[in-house]
């Protein structure tokens, strides 16, 4: 059995809908999420612990209340946008200052906010195609389109996807050079959520980028969570957007917000494809709040991903070091200097073994080491995702330690 039921499939890694680590929320697993298949005594005793945890890696807003999200939208947006202005309509007023504000941070002419990301990206591929005469897609494995939309590429947007590789890593500049067949687009999912939160390095991304011109493809990034990629790359957000034709951004998984998305590229790309945002029903009435929201993420925490990134390494170090300490029989903590302040952690027990010591010590601890949900990662094996934000910020590596004992204590007895 697993922490996130009805998922079927093996390995761990499965197509779907954050899903193989299916889920549509940030940093957590189908089971944590709005309509999750998850045993509901499991799932409302994670987020009871959760919501009780005196010290947690990170609590992230989308767990709260509708009175805890309302009140800290009442209490940010007056810092963000004039509340005397008129409401939007249709996209215009607030859409557009966001929509302005997204290209200016990545360089590029322009930007156009969309509802959901699955939305802008369906978009994005189906212009370059529209442009390009090929319809080939040419992305990872494990890529967003393929694992958790569904077949949205093929079966709504008339496209076909290709893939590079299935390994867990970034695909390669051999790879994309020597695929066999041509393709239109080369989409990067940046980093690669579903092999460990992955980034190549700045080297590795240039020539990647640059194998596809040569082939005379376009490139698209999903950067759903670009806005943490640049301490790894070691570039500002303007110049590893630059490198691609088009960039899709998300708001709400590492930024805070209620939702929604933005699409940044060339004018006239962008204007083509608020068209087919009309046709998708993606232009909608009144958006404030959802814009509000994005805002206040890039106001406040945006300017501290860096500092969430550097302690996420203090903590990976602290686990894997813990965790061999505690005499667990095999463990990992995968990347092990991770690339982003979001990595795995692989434990040798079935889901509901991890699950269920992760919410005892919670309960009877107030310390909760793990807050997302498990999932199988192959025989006897099990991997769940850390999150470190303003609230993993307080913790040392003795604090680390402390808990991975406590937690390691309760798996014990569970399998005794």
């Amino acid at each position: 059995m697993t922490d996130t039921a009805g998922q079927g499939g093996g390995g761990g890694f499965r197509d779907g809908a954050q899903d193989g680590f299916r889920g549509g929320e940030p940093g957590g697993f189908q089971g944590e999420g709005p309509g999750a298949s998850e045993e509901p005594s499991l799932r409302e005793r994670r987020a009871a612990a959760l919501r009780g945890a005196r010290r947690v890696l990170s609590r992230a807003g989308w767990r709260g209340t509708l009175r805890e999200r309302l009140a800290h939208l009442q209490e940010a947006a007056p810092g963000v946008y004039d509340l005397d202005e008129p409401t939007d309509l249709y996209g215009d007023r607030i859409v557009a200052a966001l929509e302005e504000r997204v290209a200016a941070l990545l360089g590029t002419e322009a930007a156009a906010f969309f509802p959901t990301g699955t939305m802008a990206q369906q978009v994005a591929l189906r212009c370059w195609a529209a442009r390009t005469g090929n319809p080939v897609v040419a992305l990872h494995a494990l890529g967003h389109p393929e694992r958790h939309e569904r077949h949205a590429l093929s079966q709504v947007a008339g496209l076909r996807p290709v893939i590079l590789t299935t390994e867990h890593r970034q695909p390669t500049a051999a790879e994309v050079a020597e695929f066999p067949e041509p393709f239109g687009t080369l989409m990067l999912e940046l980093p690669l959520r579903d092999a460990g939160f992955l980034l190549p390095t700045w080297e590795e991304l240039t020539e990647t980028v640059e194998a596809a011109r040569e082939r005379d493809a376009v490139v698209h990034f999903d950067g759903a969570r670009l806005w943490e990629s640049t301490v790894r790359l070691g570039r500002p957000l303007e110049e590893i957007a630059g490198l691609a034709d088009s960039v899709y951004v998300s708001f709400y998984k590492s930024l805070g917000g209620f939702g929604g998305a933005a699409l940044a590229g060339p004018t006239s790309l962008i204007e083509e494809a608020r068209t087919w945002r009309h046709r998708y029903g993606g232009t909608v009435f009144q958006q404030f709040p959802t814009v509000l929201s994005a805002l206040v993420g890039l106001d406040r925490e945006l300017p501290r991903l860096p500092e969430y990134v550097h302690h996420a390494r203090v903590i990976a170090t602290a686990l894997r070091e813990a965790l061999a300490t505690a005499g667990l029989p095999w463990s990992r903590v995968h990347p092990e200097e991770p690339h982003t302040h979001e990595f795995q952690v692989w434990l040798p027990y079935d889901p509901d073994t991890a699950a269920e010591a992760a919410i005892r010590q919670a309960e009877e601890t107030g310390t909760m080491l793990f807050a997302n949900a498990w999932d199988t990662a192959g025989p006897g094996l099990t991997t769940t995702e850390v999150t470190v934000t303003e609230a993993g910020l307080i913790w040392t590596p003795e604090d680390v330690k402390r808990a991975v004992t406590e937690f390691a204590e309760r798996v014990r007895l569970l399998k005794d």
